[in-house]
């Protein structure tokens, strides 16, 4: 079933849905702080290479959760653009304690 969002708004619960498990948003935070430690060292050492690090450590980690603990697809597949912010959104969640972690 293919679901259409018409704003952010609208996806942000969807996407906390397919996030029910808490080793999963573990592996999501993890996963974001290591691709903001390589997105430091991209800056630090001008070097491009640490942006594409950056990239695949925080998919990695994240893809991992999914398959092996929440048993989903990533929502990637079906809605990139709103998946990654809402990685950004779910890690501020859980830095705030919104969310549990």
């Amino acid at each position: 079933m293919s679901q259409g969002f018409q704003s952010f708004r609208e996806f942000y619960p969807y996407y906390l849905g397919e996030h029910e498990n808490r080793t999963c948003r573990r592996l999501h935070f993890v996963g974001s702080c290591v691709a903001l430690g390589f997105l430091a060292a991209a800056v630090v050492t001008l070097n491009a290479r640490w942006l594409l690090a950056a990239l695949v450590s925080g998919y990695a980690f994240a893809w991992v959760g999914h398959f092996f603990f929440e048993h989903n697809k990533p929502a990637t597949f079906k809605h990139p653009f709103y998946s990654f912010a809402g990685d950004w959104v779910m890690f501020k969640d859980m830095l705030t304690g919104r969310i549990k972690f």
